[in-house]
């Protein structure tokens, strides 16, 4: 009876052992874009009530810090609005991988007083406003594309990303596009060097917080930043000549085009796509995974919670003001995951 009693209190003690490794504490940290931010930490909180020993620490400091951190090693997965350079590939020790995580619009949101009207912009219009050639609201190329809109002659104030970013990235690229001026002499980049006269401010919450309380103030965020604070923000003449405002079903039409014909890396662009419901300013956002991941349990925790994201997570993008990933985008994710070792 002693010897069964024994072996009784060890398989109890075996199976205690057992779930206890099972149940293990995992915490990951991760770090980089702003513009995904409300659906990550979304996602991050409703993981974390399916599994409560996996814990996401997520750091919103811009894209540009998420791919410096993920370089250096200091985190377990980066986030960013562009895909990384090859040379940014290159500098790493284990090779990243891009999974596209939702799909966005970055929105013109400004503070004119006097104005309830939704305001039109179009590309070459708002690149001549951050090069400074447009100074007033009242500007003849404003009026003009806002006909029966008064507008007051007051100043444009032109805020923009301090650090950097991501959504800089995106907006100064369609730019690029739309503006061979822009391209000649700004380019795109997460950093550029903008003309005088100009306010940074770092990320999205407080590019949108500083065109909230300055009156004539004019910026670039994503779309939920603007729908948080309550900013009107204004339409946008695409490829197409039609203004459109962002909006998921526009967003999603930019991406109609990559869906069937994403490259295998995901690197792509959507911005300035043809087609006249395609919202001009859209992008991909990105979480950068190392190919290697040599902690058995984050290993795990990871390749799971890429899983979910593409499947289950997708259902909280619309409330966020996220488009959820097309079909054919997941369907090719979901074998890439295979790939991280």
């Amino acid at each position: 009876m002693r010897f069964l009693s024994f072996m009784a209190a060890s398989a109890i003690a075996a199976l205690g052992l057992s779930g206890a490794l099972s149940a293990q504490t995992v915490s990951i940290n991760a770090a980089g874009a702003t513009f995904p931010d409300p659906i990550y930490e979304k996602w991050f909180q409703e993981y974390n009530k399916l599994h409560s020993n996996i814990r996401i620490n997520y750091q919103p400091i811009g894209s540009g810090g998420g791919i410096s951190h993920l370089t250096d090693g200091t985190i377990d997965f980066g986030a960013s609005d562009m895909p990384m350079k090859d040379e940014q590939i290159s500098a790493m020790k284990v090779h990243p991988l891009h999974f596209p995580t939702v799909l966005g619009g970055i929105v013109m949101i400004y503070n004119v007083p006097g104005v309830s009207q939704e305001l039109k912009f179009s590309g070459p219009l708002i690149a001549d406003i951050y090069l400074r050639k447009i100074t007033k609201w009242n500007d003849p190329a404003i009026v003009k594309e806002n006909p029966g809109v008064k507008v007051p002659g007051a100043d444009i104030i032109v805020v923009h990303r301090a650090e950097s970013s991501g959504t800089t990235f995106v907006f100064t690229e369609y730019l690029s596009k739309a503006s061979p001026e822009w391209k000649q002499k700004v380019g795109a980049n997460t950093m550029v060097k903008w003309p005088q006269g100009e306010t940074g401010q770092p990320k999205n919450d407080g590019v949108a917080g500083l065109v909230k309380q300055t009156p004539g103030a004019i910026g670039y965020v994503e779309l939920i930043y603007a729908l948080q604070e309550k900013i009107p923000y204004a339409q946008l003449k695409n490829a197409a000549g039609v203004y459109l405002k962002a909006t998921l079903e526009s967003v999603t039409a930019a991406a109609a085009s990559v869906a069937k014909t994403m490259p295998a890396d995901f690197r792509v662009s959507i911005t300035n796509e043809q087609g006249k419901n395609a919202y001009p300013i859209s992008t991909f956002t990105w979480l950068l995974i190392p190919s290697e991941i040599k902690d058995a349990a984050k290993r795990k925790a990871i390749t799971d919670f890429l899983h979910w994201m593409l499947t289950d997570g997708q259902k909280y993008c619309a409330d966020l003001g996220y488009a959820p990933l097309p079909k054919e985008v997941v369907a090719q994710e979901q074998k890439q995951i295979a790939l991280i070792k």
